[in-house]
């Protein structure tokens, strides 16, 4: 068969892959394709979505115990090689390549020929790496069929996963369509898993923990689970339990008889009451005292507890949600929260995104947050600029939502109270300066970061020569991030 024979017969092989709807397929079709074409033994395809999150990958030619050791002690210094010049790396033994040798990688795997070229072309998007066979060579037609299937699987990979993000999206808006997820904002995959557990576990009668860091919408989402349940009818009633005074806890949750302490001059009806036949959202449940945390076990287990200061127990039909940002395995090993209760209350764990892992999802809730401000505070309509949103997506929320919620309402106050007709990025960080403008004053948290972020991602871009791809891996972010980053701090590449 002719070059141009061979080359016609690989781009239709290409286009059949093309019309694969699902991921996991097409990279595995693709990947023997590869494999069968430059005639190796083995390979292995790992692609990097733009959200972050781990990589997508395929082995060829492994034994299943094999597999997840490739994925681990593969060999990353021609990898990073080869994703950092964006260039092929082909080497007919990297044990004697002067350029590998020394790599620990490559001598305890015992690495002999190798091809490894980038995947996708503007940007790169992920790797395609070849074993030969023991004292093979891999030959210039190998490697340019390498590089043309390597460079077309970039785009049809991608579209892909533009696919299933929008599937991911798409699930919300079912999701919405068929439960209630009033103040629930944003279409990021990392928010529709969250909600997609809260919908599973909704109408059940299981006990819920919500963990995740404070301010990324825990009580949102147990009340999420409560309108979405059968006890929907019932009270929802929500205890912040790091709020109360030890004192007063245990009879603000379970009740008091007239006497039961110095403050209890009538009977006093506790929270577990008041959500009879409704749910009892708990927040910061790791703040309970050891004392409350056994006789919350003991309601959880017999369904009855007893109020202060009496010796008859009280029923209770009541669904417990409970919520922390503190780690309960921890706090069990310090033996500051018992452990039996921690099994009773982690029937159904669900972790809650923080706000960094959403960042995709800041736009609509910035507009949200914006909308509720304006009509809280009798404000006239505004909108938020597009500076100002870059400028959003590019800050630390170490405070999450909560914090996010906050500098908007304030931003719309200033705005208004200037009378412009939408919220700027002054308005946002007031006193803020440029990133390179020295400053004797004292920076707020949100400036510091700002101009530590400024600072590492132009030194990044500059040792690196902007190569986009190289500096999202070492600076661990998404390349797609690094380019709002760019645009948001309006850096340009210095020309020689």
């Amino acid at each position: 068969m002719s070059t141009v024979e061979q080359e016609r017969n690989l781009y239709r092989r290409l286009l059949a892959l093309g019309d694969e709807t699902e991921l996991e397929p097409f990279l595995r079709d693709a990947l023997a394709l590869v494999v069968e074409v430059t005639g190796t033994d083995q390979g292995y395809l790992e692609l990097q979505e733009d959200g972050g999150g781990p990589p997508w990958s395929m082995a060829h030619g492994f034994s299943a115990d094999e597999i997840a050791g490739v994925r681990n002690s593969i060999s990353r210094g021609i990898v990073a090689e080869a994703i950092a010049t964006g260039r092929t790396i082909v080497t007919p033994a990297a044990l004697l390549d002067a350029r590998f040798s020394q790599r620990e990688s490559v001598q305890s795997s015992r690495i002999g020929s190798v091809l490894c070229t980038p995947v996708g072309a503007d940007p790169v998007m992920g790797i395609l790496y070849l074993h030969g066979r023991p004292g093979a060579t891999i030959s210039d037609d190998h490697r340019s069929a390498a590089e043309i299937l390597a460079r077309h699987l970039g785009p049809l990979a991608d579209r892909l996963l533009m696919r299933r993000r929008a599937g991911a999206a798409n699930e919300l808006e079912t999701l919405r369509r068929t439960l209630s997820l009033a103040g629930v904002v944003g279409h990021s995959a990392a928010l529709a898993r969250t909600v997609k557990q809260c919908a599973l576990i909704a109408p059940l009668e299981a006990n819920v923990l919500l963990t995740g860091e404070s301010g990324t919408g825990k009580s949102q989402l147990a009340r999420v689970i409560h309108d979405n349940g059968p006890r929907a009818g019932g009270p929802f009633v929500a205890i912040n339990c790091a709020a109360l005074p030890e004192t007063l806890l245990e009879s603000e949750l379970f009740g008091a008889l007239p006497g039961a302490h110095s403050t209890a001059h009538r009977r006093v009806e506790g929270k577990v009451a008041a959500a009879e036949r409704g749910t009892l959202f708990l927040d910061e449940i790791a703040d309970l005292t050891l004392a409350a945390q056994s006789k919350l076990l003991h309601l959880l287990q017999t369904r009855e507890y007893y109020p202060l200061g009496s010796a008859k127990p009280a029923r209770a039909d009541v669904r417990v949600i409970a919520a922390t940002n503190v780690d309960l395995d921890v706090a069990v090993a310090e033996r500051r929260f018992r452990q039996d209760l921690y099994y009773r209350l982690h029937v159904v764990p669900i972790r809650v995104p923080t706000l960094a892992e959403r960042v995709e999802d800041i736009e609509a809730l910035a507009t949200y947050f914006c909308t509720q401000a304006c009509t809280r505070n009798h404000l006239p309509v505004l909108r938020i600029s597009r500076g100002a949103l870059r400028a959003l997506e590019t800050a630390a929320w170490p405070g999450n939502v909560r914090q996010l919620a906050n500098a908007i309402e304030a931003a719309a106050i200033r705005a208004a109270g200037e009378g412009a007709a939408q919220i700027e990025r002054s308005h946002v960080f007031p006193g803020d300066v440029a990133c390179d403008e020295p400053s004797t004053r004292e920076l707020t948290f949100q400036e510091a970061t700002r101009r530590f972020q400024f600072g590492l991602l132009q030194e990044a871009l500059e040792t690196h020569e902007w190569n986009v791809t190289e500096v999202a891996r070492r600076l661990d972010l998404a390349r797609s991030y690094v380019y709002t980053l760019i645009r948001a701090f309006g850096l340009r590449r210095r020309r020689p």
